[in-house]
């Protein structure tokens, strides 16, 4: 007993200094504010302004991916504008909905009835919050760097065709079948669902889609830092309602909403009990809470580099969990850093976090003021609008590298994108970055293993494969690491070598050795125990303080002898 209480107060304080060595500031922007002038307002208004003419219609668009009424993406953009920045160490930060959030978010709740999309929303995105904020506290933020970029590039390319491929049935005109609540939505099935119904094409959308596509197109040609996305929608509206009236065309366009329709669903359990929406949703929580992690830690450093500022990508990971929670209690759809309006930001001249809450602000009152308007815009818009921007995101540079750097990333993009299209997103990410993480595992294990002898100069050179300048001794250059995955290939790498009949020393030498944990030291142990046996002698030479200290640590010094371990002291 008294035993199990030592260990329970060893743990505690093990997890309290964890915490307080890893604190998260819990309201950092009170530190923002120094020597805060007139001057900095005006650059925070406008650079407000600019985003929230971005912001504005993205989410409009970012709600039409997830299948989810507009306001969701208006009302997630506007709340995480104004909740994050309260929390995230990032100054230059625009929170709200994104390509790949919305694009997984579509996927997953393909399944679901319309009906039943709006009912798990907030509950989806708590889930999501809670997860993200327990990782800032346990500074997960931080394992992210070591996540492939082929697995990123892979999973966004793969989940923009997929979108282009819902978006094909609104572009043309087709009514939208519901597909059975148990079928997941997938690249072929979605094409399927499409082509079934390619006899009921309206002219007018592909027309209309054809003029939006047009139009953007000169645009980001001739006036790229132009609100392009906000002046083509509300032009394309513009020219369908002269259509629509003097015309007749008829096409399906949004629903209008009221102030009662923005009233927040709260959280809330489904008929089946907590559990089963637990086991439902968790594994879309994992997914959307690690793509927004992923999302914004690229954010982060992207603009932390431009303006020379220390990225703190557990603090910024903060403020997208309390973002989200917020969402979760306001009608808005998950929220992650978007690094198009986080850049429009930056460059606007944003010179503190009140932008993005200024930015927020504008976003609500266009929420309230233009509700009753949302019927003037024509769906195939939207729609090619959406079709642009997924087509934007497909980054031909990162895919090129990612082929031909090594066939490693070649395999995790390759894997990862065919994945996207015939899985459902969150198995695809996962499953690329399985692989990733296999691969990185096999290329760690393979430690370098070299025979070395000395030259007429005296000094350490590669020796000859096969020739060894004094049979009897063998010196093995050891460089890489030697954990777990890499002990059993060590030991018989040595074991392979000790067979010449004339050997009688082996010198180990380990200077550039590292990351030594407890299978290695029992595989290094039996394979001084089998060369002993063998009548064979061990040295290990230049072994790092590190090495060192976990060799007394688990007892090996006295199982090799001390007088065979000689440190590497380094001037």
């Amino acid at each position: 007993m008294r035993r199990i209480r030592w260990l329970l107060k060893r743990a505690v304080t093990g997890v309290g200094g964890f915490v307080r060595e890893n604190a998260i500031d819990p309201l950092p922007i009170r530190r923002g504010f120094r020597g805060y002038g007139l001057s900095n307002l005006r650059s925070d208004a406008a650079a407000a302004l600019n985003v929230a003419l971005l912001s504005f219609p993205q989410g409009m668009a970012y709600a039409a991916i997830a299948d989810l009424p507009v306001q969701y993406g208006i009302i997630s953009g506007a709340i995480a504008s104004i909740v994050a920045p309260l929390f995230a160490g990032s100054r230059h930060t625009i929170l709200g909905p994104t390509n790949a959030t919305a694009f997984l978010l579509f996927a997953q709740f393909a399944a679901f009835t319309a009906a039943d999309r709006l009912f798990y929303l907030p509950l989806l995105v708590l889930f999501t919050g809670i997860l993200l904020v327990a990782g800032a506290l346990f500074r997960v933020a931080e394992l992210i760097q070591y996540i492939s970029r082929s697995v990123v590039v892979g999973y966004i390319t793969g989940a923009a065709v997929l979108i282009v491929a819902n978006q094909l049935g609104t572009l043309l005109g087709l009514p939208r079948p519901e597909a059975p609540s148990d079928a997941p939505k997938t690249f072929f099935t979605i094409l399927q669902v499409t082509l079934a119904s390619v006899e009921h094409v309206k002219w007018q959308s592909p027309a209309l889609a054809a003029g939006t596509f047009l139009l953007w197109s000169v645009l980001g040609m001739k006036f790229p830092k132009l609100p392009i996305f906000a002046i083509v929608l509300v032009t394309m509206s513009g020219i369908y309602s002269l259509l629509h009236h003097f015309a007749g065309w008829n096409l399906s366009a949004f629903q209008a909403y009221t102030l009662a329709d923005l009233a927040p669903h709260l959280p809330a359990i489904g008929p089946r009990g907590f559990f089963s929406d637990v086991s439902r949703l968790i594994g879309i929580a994992f997914s959307l809470a690690f793509l927004a992690a992923l999302e914004n830690s690229v954010m982060s450093k992207t603009l932390a580099s431009r303006v020379g500022d220390r990225p703190d990508v557990n603090q910024d990971m903060l403020g997208v969990g309390m973002a989200n929670l917020a969402n979760a209690f306001t009608g808005g759809m998950p929220a992650s850093g978007s690094l198009t309006r986080s850049a429009l930001n930056f460059t606007s001249g944003s010179a503190s976090r009140l932008s993005s809450i200024f930015s927020g602000l504008l976003c609500v009152g266009a929420l309230v003021a233009l509700g009753n308007h949302m019927d003037l815009v024509p769906k195939p818009v939207l729609a090619a609008l959406v079709v642009c921007i997924a087509i934007s995101v497909i980054n031909r540079h990162h895919i090129r590298i990612s082929l031909a750097a090594t066939p490693e990333d070649a395999a995790v993009l390759v894997t990862t994108f065919v994945a996207s299209l015939l899985l459902p997103l969150n198995i695809a990410i996962f499953l690329g970055v399985g692989i990733s993480i296999m691969l990185y595992l096999r290329n760690a294990s393979r430690p370098y293993l070299a025979e070395y002898e000395f030259s007429e100069d005296g000094e350490l050179v590669e020796a000859d494969k096969g020739k060894r300048e004094i049979p009897a001794i063998s010196i093995v250059h050891v460089e890489g690491d030697l954990f777990f995955g890499a002990a059993e290939l060590f030991r018989t790498q040595i074991q392979k070598t000790s067979l010449d009949p004339a050997l009688k020393v082996i010198i180990l030498r380990l200077k550039n050795a590292r990351h030594l944990d407890a299978t290695s030291v029992v595989a290094l142990e039996e394979l001084v125990q089998f060369l002993r046996s063998h009548d064979r002698h061990v040295i290990i030479s230049g072994a790092p303080k590190d090495v060192y200290r976990v060799l007394k640590n688990a007892g090996s010094v006295e199982v090799i002898g001390r007088e065979n371990i000689f440190v590497n002291h380094p001037r």
